[in-house]
């Protein structure tokens, strides 16, 4: 049987969108799918209660060297054997990301940000065919308009030792993808293989840094091949709000009235700052017409 296992960092301040994310992973999968919740340390005693027999809380020193230290009183961590620059929090969290992956016993691994929740069900089959795991993609959609991304690309190809290339380059970020465990094993070890460093120091280095990005050129430069994209795809099964312009009932509703038949996730950015009442009555309301 094929595992699957979905995989949540999160911290306190999301604890509300990590436990409706839960309910809802709960809910939508088979009972052998595992939810991986992965916080800080001093965060574990408020998301205790989601602890249950589907459920594993992890403290994300787990999944960090013993050199990754948080700095008191700032977003900030420290990596003791490359200090500068500091670990920003997003830097960290695509860390944990790719150790949790890489360790976490399962053929296919969700990543799931705290503000998605899933409104239909899914199973590994969802993410997973033929032994290959679901690689999304949108060739030539990235180029100078977006300077961030374009960054992205250029210090993956660093890291993954992939010659430099002029845009448009493939678009891998999404809000809801699925990774290959033994992919991401061997990504980690060509970064080191190439940078000649622990890939914690080669990535946590990195001021701009996507690990979509980063897995996605991997598939698509180092291991190539139609093996490697044998179940590819321009979707990403999550109806996706990105801006940052608060939801009410009435906009809510019509962004959820845009779900496609085969979406199996909601994504509310909670940079939006919609207000969780809002949200949750909502997706209550989808859940309840059955749509």
């Amino acid at each position: 049987m094929t595992e699957l296992a979905v995989v949540t960092p999160s911290f306190g301040p999301d604890f509300e969108l990590c436990a409706a994310l839960h309910r809802s992973v709960l809910a939508y999968s088979p009972a052998s799918v595992r939810h991986h919740i992965i916080v800080p340390r001093a965060d574990l005693p408020r998301f205790g209660e989601l602890r249950g027999e589907r459920t594993v809380l992890h403290d994300e020193a787990e999944f960090l060297p013993r050199s990754v230290r948080p700095l008191p009183g700032t977003k900030y961590s420290v990596n003791l054997r490359r200090p500068f620059p500091p670990l920003r929090g997003w830097i960290l969290q695509q860390v944990i990301k790719l150790a949790a992956t890489a360790r976490i016993p399962a053929d296919v691994v969700v990543l799931v940000d705290s503000d998605i929740e899933f409104v239909r069900p899914f199973s590994a089959a969802t993410f997973r065919r033929d032994g290959v795991v679901r690689f999304y993609r949108q060739p030539a959609e990235i180029d100078q308009r977006l300077p961030r991304h374009v960054r992205w690309h250029e210090v993956a190809r660093t890291l993954l030792g992939v010659p430099a290339a002029p845009p448009p380059y493939t678009d891998y970020v999404s809000s809801l993808l699925a990774w290959d465990p033994a992919v991401v094993r061997a990504l980690l070890q060509r970064i080191e293989s190439v940078t000649g460093q622990r890939w914690v120091d080669a990535v946590g280095s990195q001021l701009h840094f996507s690990e979509w990005t980063l897995y996605g050129v991997f598939v698509d430069e180092v291991l190539g091949g139609p093996a490697a994209q044998a179940f590819t795809a321009t979707d990403s099964r999550c109806h996706a709000y990105w801006d940052e312009t608060p939801l009410d009932e009435a906009s809510i509703t019509r962004f959820l009235g845009g779900l496609r038949g085969d979406d199996v996730a909601v994504m509310v950015s909670a940079k939006s700052r919609t207000p969780f009442p809002v949200r949750r009555a909502a997706l209550a309301a989808l859940a309840e017409s059955g749509q």
